[in-house]
């Protein structure tokens, strides 16, 4: 049977459009955990129709072949394909050839296809969740901090390079770094994640750190690291990432990635750079790779914050914003203080909102990224959604971790991420450094480090659990892992699938 053939079936007529996708319910019906891999390792997952001709369908209807699709797939073959180690490029090109695919496979083997022609490492990027699509290699290093700003009442910048001077791995604008800080001498370490808030550099990284009442690693940093002090440090990960007409070339010149320009269909279309409080980080990191760029898109600032001692960076975002032909500033003070100045401070008083979006023109063919407080975000998505935004236009950073999915579970309590009730200090450490969760392995508890995680309730996404869809992929910041059983195709380097490894020695995760 090959993608495209057409059957009748009582009066109404299908069309083969994708092999199935097996998921944890089947393994469920079966009462085999691994029957999802079993049934696509095996070439016989069963397929999909979509339907040509509405009709009435019976038990004891004929089925009836009634056309056949010009270029020849089988199911097998598509099915292969996608899930196998192997994805020969004429493969590739030959499955784009059948227009009877449905467009979510058509999605995976292109973005196969481009991750070949792009020179990519290992990974299955037809698979690969946006959140793991840019992998980077695991492990620490030791950088020098050299710079110290107090940017507002709260907000703290660290400015590090590496101690020898060799290049530091790129980033590209809108990523963040982890940073692994003991600040008790034998203790357990603090891993957090921050983002990268200054231009693309291959010397030198900038994070800056909201100052917390009660956080433990932002006032570790403000009270004992100084100028000289060595700071361990991931090497820039994240999918929060600037996607526009330039392209972030990883070629260091004279120290600094260089923009270059590209033929691309979202180049004209405005874009929004939407923040509130120490959310503006990642966006100011765009901010800057696009002034770097002169971008001639039609850029707006929007940014909420208390009042001009709690206003990170505003002097910074003035002194970038002429480097844009078209670019835009408009910030909102909720409580502007007495000597605070509108028209040269701020714009307005209040909330961002979608009466203040209307006021700006911020257009509904905007690509917008928006990162702040859980409940700004919330609220800016429902205004962005009401002005006619397409949700996937709509790019969000969540600090603390991705969104979970969790297919056919319905009705689960949302807890905040915590320590397993009967976690024991024996066993490789699992540190889930989004979620600011470290717990040890039990191999006689768990059987994957998804297991572990969900009952530290830290948001995972996940479907087949046996290794198949990739659904779970995710960074490993650093340690080692092995697989129980094999996935059907490996990971890209850097990364984990969480659902069916396990630690061998302490691993931190970038969940």
């Amino acid at each position: 049977m090959c993608i495209g053939d057409r059957y009748q079936i009582g009066s109404a007529v299908f069309e083969v459009t994708q092999p199935r996708v097996t998921c944890y319910r089947v393994g469920i019906r079966m009462n085999e955990p691994r029957m999802p891999a079993l049934l696509t390792s095996s070439g016989r997952p069963g397929f999909y129709f979509r339907v040509l001709q509405e009709g009435e369908v019976g038990a004891g209807d004929e089925i009836v072949k009634v056309g056949e699709a010009k270029a020849r797939m089988t199911v097998a073959e598509i099915n292969a394909l996608l899930y196998s180690p192997n994805h020969p490029r004429d493969q590739l090109e030959r499955a784009l050839r059948v227009e009877a695919l449905s467009p979510g496979w058509r999605s995976s083997f292109e973005a196969l296809l481009q991750s070949q022609m792009a020179g990519a490492g290992r990974g299955n990027a037809g698979l690969a969740p946006a959140a793991a699509a840019h992998p980077a290699p695991p492990g620490f290093r030791p950088l020098k901090v050299t710079l110290i700003d107090h940017e507002s009442a709260d907000v703290l910048s660290l400015t590090m390079q590496s101690p020898d001077g060799q290049p530091l791995p790129t980033a590209l604008p809108g990523q963040y770094v982890v940073l692994r800080l003991q600040p008790t001498a034998g203790g357990p370490p603090l891993f957090r994640s921050y983002s990268l808030s200054g231009a693309l550099s291959t010397e030198h990284y900038r994070i800056s750190v909201k100052i917390e009442p009660n956080g433990a690693a932002g006032t570790y940093l403000r009270d004992h690291v100084r100028l000289g002090d060595a700071l361990d440090v991931s090497s820039p990960r994240g999918s929060f990432i600037l996607q526009s007409g330039d392209r972030w070339e990883k070629i260091p010149e004279r120290g600094r990635p260089q923009p270059v320009r590209t033929a691309n269909a979202d180049t004209e279309r405005p874009l929004v750079l939407l923040s509130a409080g120490i959310g503006a980080t990642p966006v100011l990191a765009m901010l800057h790779a696009l002034a770097a760029a002169h971008s001639t898109r039609h850029v707006l600032w929007l940014h909420a914050a208390r009042d001009r001692q709690h206003h990170p960076f505003a002097a910074e975002v003035r002194r970038l914003m002429p480097a844009l032909t078209h670019g835009r500033s408009y910030v909102c003070y909720s409580r502007p203080g007495s000597g605070d100045k509108m028209g040269e401070d701020f714009d307005a008083t209040g909330h961002l909102s979608r009466s203040v979006f209307d006021e700006v023109g911020v257009s509904r063919e905007a690509d917008v990224y928006l990162c702040g407080p859980t409940r700004f975000m919330a609220d800016m998505k429902e205004a962005l959604a009401t002005l006619g935004v397409a949700s996937e236009r709509i790019h969000v950073e969540l600090f603390n971790g991705s969104e979970s999915m969790t297919p056919g579970v319905v009705g689960a309590a949302t807890r905040a991420p915590h320590r397993p009730n009967d976690d024991a200090n024996t066993g490789p450490l699992v540190t889930f450094a989004r979620g600011g969760i470290a717990a040890h392995w039990n191999a006689s508890t768990y059987k994957s480090i998804l297991e572990l995680a969900e009952a530290c309730d830290v948001p995972v996404r996940w479907s087949c659990r046996t290794g198949v869809c990739h659904t779970c992929e995710s960074g490993l910041v650093s340690g080692a892992v092995v697989y129980e059983p094999e996935p059907l195709d490996k990971p890209a380097d850097g990364n984990l699938l969480v659902c069916c490894s396990q630690p061998i020695r302490d691993v931190v995760i970038d969940l």
